[in-house]
């Protein structure tokens, strides 16, 4: 069965998120570490994250995404605007090991003007920063679509960051079909070809989730604007190739489409009735 979730406010903490996500069909899910749009966390509730880590296993919720807020830049040319990216995914990776075994996914900034080399340098050196040996969190560096001056709209940016890693056993991807789509990758006319080139610039074996959703604008736009799953220009039809393709389809899946918990649900329906057996 295909294991899907969707994105889900966090501010009830870990056992509210679980049991929503249950009563929608979902498998698992994604969330804020904190406000997306701001810098404060809320306190860690140690008794919340070991229910959380028992019901989990219990009821098979799979492996959880923790989502770094928007805010932060770990390329920013700016040493403060830097400087808040480096412990704020501290300060998340850190309370990430209340709930061991899951993962973190971030964007790898925007360069604003350095180039997207220092940029995956100055990226890298603050994933250097945050990450240790032991930790239990898996760090996923998300597919971008390119608007602006961003990195990681390219399969050959993101190994560039991985390339400088210290620590590459616990860095991965997580590819973001609306991202990646308006980034120029042709996921709807030819993913075949798209999961050849990953394969040979990044490895499959770095791809860790699949962020899915449609895409408001055509291919190559760098727009970065989500939509309802077969309600954009990447189409119901490659969704069924996406989720039955044989390097796909085991992999962790994330709804981020413009949706209520209603909807979530009918995309989940719709997503595990096209995946074949």
């Amino acid at each position: 069965m295909l294991n899907i979730g969707c994105h889900l406010s966090s501010s009830k903490g870990y056992m509210n998120m679980a049991r929503e996500a249950l009563s929608i069909g979902a498998s698992t899910f994604q969330f804020f570490t904190r406000n997306p749009r701001g810098g404060a966390a809320e306190l860690v509730d140690e008794a919340d994250c070991a229910e959380f880590n028992t019901f989990s296993k219990e009821n098979g919720i799979s492996v959880i995404l923790a989502h770094a807020p928007y805010t932060i830049n770990p390329c920013a040319a700016r040493p403060e605007v830097m400087e808040f990216a480096l412990q704020t995914m501290a300060d998340d990776l850190r309370r990430l090991e209340y709930v061991p075994g899951n993962m973190y996914n971030f964007h790898p900034g925007s360069h604003v003007g350095q180039g997207s080399e220092e940029g995956a340098k100055k990226t890298a050196a603050t994933l250097n920063a945050v990450m240790w040996a032991d930790m239990q969190t898996t760090v996923l560096i998300e597919t971008m679509a390119g608007k602006g001056s961003e990195i990681g709209a390219t399969f050959r940016e993101v190994r560039d960051i991985i390339d400088r890693a210290e620590i590459p056993d616990k860095l991965g991807v997580c590819l973001d079909t609306c991202h990646v789509f308006d980034g120029g990758y042709d996921i709807a006319g030819n993913l075949e070809g798209v999961l050849e080139e990953f394969d040979r610039v990044i490895g499959l074996e770095r791809l860790k989730a699949i962020h899915i959703n449609d895409s408001k604008n055509p291919l190559g736009s760098r727009k970065d604007r989500h939509e309802v799953i077969g309600g954009g220009n990447i189409g119901l039809e490659a969704f069924g190739r996406i989720v039955n393709h044989p390097a796909l389809r085991e992999l962790p899946f994330y709804l981020e489409t413009p949706n209520d918990l209603d909807g979530y649900k009918r995309e989940i329906e719709l997503l595990r009735g096209l995946q074949r057996s």
